[in-house]
């Protein structure tokens, strides 16, 4: 990523309220809801948003109002999930978008040239959010004449004509004062005078005296929050014929040189792509080439512009922000072993973070996408910046990429976008589950679970099918991190079979895995109690609004009294170990996860004395039950959960070593929808409890 940024249009601050246009909405604000199930500092998830797409690259973003604007080298952009070349809208190098929902709005600019490839390298916004500032290399814009620099009214989306500079080669970076635009790149000449690398103008657009000239490209730029400094970076090795390797800082009314850093600091196969600056100091980001490369990120202070930390991951750093005391990062990172973090990937992990603080330990926010299509430099991400709108805080990414990794390699091009909430994603499902008998009771292993934007996980351990778990455990994980997860049952009966199924939520148990696999164990010693749980090998429900329709092939179960629904399910109940006699029986069913599932009738279960076929019954046809009730559920108030309802043990005692049918019905008006065996989910369930006498 070619661009920098100013200090007020980077942070997190409060515009002036423009007039209502396509471009305008609610201001960045320092507050928005703080999202739930992340590990704090991270306030932002690693969930992906529906966003439009490039068909090309991004290499510049900056926002204002709730607006976000990309520029780079595209022609066209998309609807989220549509495949290239598929619903395109045209977009010649820049595209306005609303923050919140990812689409674009009616601001259209086209920057074009007479020759060469036009390409939008840097965006700024004026502090008091009425203009955008607009480098790269072109010549005209919606064909008004400029000349690779040129300003935009946010309110109008039009060009200022009066803002009229000719620059001699590629802007490659820009940063905005209430009176100054900072230039950064290629040029030689600014309105024919010798300005070198680095030059700055009036918001009108006269040159001004301020020099800061340097040898090689100047590629990122960054005012200090007190406006006094100006911190450049590059690829130059001298700035005002002094010495300085990548970095500098120098006076913001003079260009006078306030600090120069050596190539010890900034090594000679290095280079700074991008700078942030805020009241929490200055950051950079670096690309290296070659043996002994420095591609990571330098803190520096905002007093003396000391270095506070560096960060020293392999994988050349593209941009950074900083979002809540958290500097997120663009890269390819493939190696932060030298900090005690993963080692080599063989692959890339392109989005980090990284409290402002210290760059040791890397947050967990670990959101990635590919490196991008073949015929680009393959880097992936190379632009960032943070946005808010109607409540909610936005960290848009643009770059090279095409696909979104952490979500399957979902096909995504140019941009995606992150919010501070809600996340949404479960915690990966535990593998590898294990129980082993100990001295102490039954030890349950297994390797920790991951989740994008939570280190802490809580684990709950659930033992013979049960609804509460027998134990909780919480440990911390990352994706290259994976320590193994212990929990001791320590109140198992010898001589019986236990197996135990684990589950991981994140935070404030906001989002929660699917149950494990169940690992199995036979503790040692005599038997004095088991317990057997039996799968329904039968269910279906009848319709008394559709008499000859047959639901036995649905995921789900229905109960209900008037507008009659009715279930059966159908269990083979196995003898009696030898020695014991049955102490305990109950039926679990689970409420499916839509809105009407849940009831706040009583459903009875009654013996199903008729016969009946799951394929077969229909509501005209269906079998006749018991006049006993068995047992009886008081409501089910929640989606998504697993009800007990307590058996006669005397009737499913009965039918050992045979089948045993039963009824769910009801003679109230509310609906009860509940999981059948063929939906993939927890279907009915017998659970039975056998004890010696």
């Amino acid at each position: 990523m070619k661009r920098s940024r100013s200090r007020k249009a980077a942070l997190a601050v409060t515009v002036l309220a423009l007039a209502a246009t396509a471009l305008v909405g609610p201001a960045l604000t320092e507050g928005g809801t703080t999202a739930r199930a992340l590990t704090a500092p991270v306030a932002m998830t690693a969930d992906d948003l529906p966003t439009w797409q490039t068909n090309g690259v991004v290499w510049a973003m900056a926002q204002s109002d709730g607006v976000v604007f990309a520029g780079g080298t595209f022609s066209a952009i998309r609807p989220p999930g549509a495949g290239p070349g598929t619903s395109e809208r045209q977009a010649v190098n820049f595209a306005a978008f609303d923050a919140a929902t990812g689409a674009p709005t009616d601001c259209r600019l086209n920057f074009t040239v007479g020759s060469g490839t036009a390409t939008v390298r840097a965006l700024d916004v004026s502090p008091d959010g009425k203009t955008l500032y607009a480098g790269g290399n072109f010549a005209a814009v919606n064909g008004t004449h400029v000349s690779r620099v040129a300003a935009v009214d946010i309110a109008t989306c039009k060009v200022k004509p009066d803002f009229s500079v000719s620059v001699s080669s590629t802007v490659h970076a820009l940063a905005a004062t209430d009176d100054t635009v900072y230039l950064g790149g290629d040029f030689t000449s600014v309105e024919g005078q010798s300005r070198s690398k680095f030059a700055a103008l009036s918001t009108s657009g006269a040159l001004r005296s301020w020099k800061a000239d340097a040898d090689l490209t100047g590629r990122a730029l960054a005012v200090t929050p007190d406006g006094k400094s100006v911190v450049l970076g590059g690829d130059f090795t001298r700035v005002r014929g002094s010495s300085s390797r990548a970095l500098a800082v120098v006076d913001a009314s003079s260009g006078a040189i306030k600090r120069a850093y050596g190539s010890t600091f900034v090594p000679r196969n290095s280079v700074v792509k991008s700078l942030y600056a805020d009241e929490t100091g200055i950051y950079t980001a670096n690309e290296g080439t070659g043996g002994g490369v420095f591609d990571g990120r330098i803190a520096l202070n905002l007093d003396d512009f000391s270095q506070r930390w560096r960060d020293t991951c392999l994988g050349a750093t593209q941009d950074v922000t900083v979002y809540k005391g958290v500097l997120y990062s663009s890269s390819h990172a493939h190696n932060c072993s030298s900090m005690g973090q993963f080692g080599e990937l063989h692959e890339r992990q392109h989005l980090l973070a990284e409290s402002v603080d210290d760059p040791t330990p890397l947050l967990s926010w670990f959101p990635d996408t590919d490196d991008g299509p073949l015929n680009v430099e393959q880097v992936g991400p190379r632009v960032m910046v943070a946005s808010s709108s109607g409540g909610r805080d936005y960290m848009w990414v643009g770059g090279a990429f095409s696909r979104i990794a952490s979500n399957g390699n979902k096909p995504q091009q140019g941009l995606v976008r992150f919010a501070n909430g809600p996340d949404t994603r479960d915690p990966t499902v535990p593998t590898g589950v294990n129980a082993a008998n100990v001295t102490t009771g039954v030890r349950v292993t297994w390797p920790a679970a991951t989740d994008l934007d939570d280190r802490a996980l809580t684990y709950r351990v659930y033992r013979n099918g049960a609804a509460e778990p027998v134990g909780t455990v919480r440990a911390n994980s990352t994706f290259w991190d994976r320590p193994t997860v212990g929990f001791t049952d320590t109140t198992v009966k010898p001589g019986t079979d236990y197996t135990y199924r684990i589950t991981a939520s994140d935070a404030d148990d906001a989002n929660t895995s699917a149950r494990s696999e169940g690992a199995t164990v036979h503790t040692p010693g005599t038997a004095t109690e088991t317990t057997l749980e039996r799968e329904a090998t039968a269910d279906a429900y009848v319709n008394g609004s559709s008499v000859n329709s047959t639901y036995g092939t649905h995921q789900q179960l229905a109960v209900r009294g008037s507008s009659p629904y009715e279930t059966y399910v159908r269990f083979n109940v196995p003898s009696p170990p030898s020695g014991m006699v049955l102490e305990d029986a109950k039926l679990t069913v689970t409420t499916s996860a839509d809105s009407y599932a849940p009831t706040a009738d009583t459903v009875s279960v009654r013996a199903v004395t008729g016969s009946w076929s799951e394929s077969t019954v229909t509501y005209a046809e269906r079998p006749a039950l018991g006049t006993t009730t068995l047992g009886s559920l008081n409501g089910a108030a929640e989606r998504s959960t697993a009800y007990d309802i307590p058996l006669s043990t005397g009737a499913v005692g009965d039918a050992a070593g045979d089948s045993l049918d039963l009824a769910l019905t009801s003679t109230g008006s509310d609906s009860m929808w509940l999981l059948a065996r063929e939906s993939g989910g927890t279907g009915p369930k017998l659970t039975l409890t056998y004890r010696k006498p």
